[in-house]
């Protein structure tokens, strides 16, 4: 059974998301982060936010 994570992708880019903290899915190439309220995912661009390159480390 596939998991959340290995479904669901960017709305942008259509690239891999990384889960952060339980609170965010970022992508790494787009340089965005989308929260996660109450477990779901958000992935609409009123709520997303740009990530600097050190949290793109994470």
């Amino acid at each position: 059974m596939n998991t959340l994570l290995e479904i669901i992708v960017c709305p942008i880019c259509q690239g891999e998301l990384y889960l952060h903290n339980k609170q965010e899915l970022i992508c790494k190439s787009e340089k965005l982060a989308y929260p996660i309220y109450d477990g779901i995912p958000i992935l609409l661009d009123k709520v997303l936010r740009v990530i600097t390159e050190e949290e793109i480390k994470i």
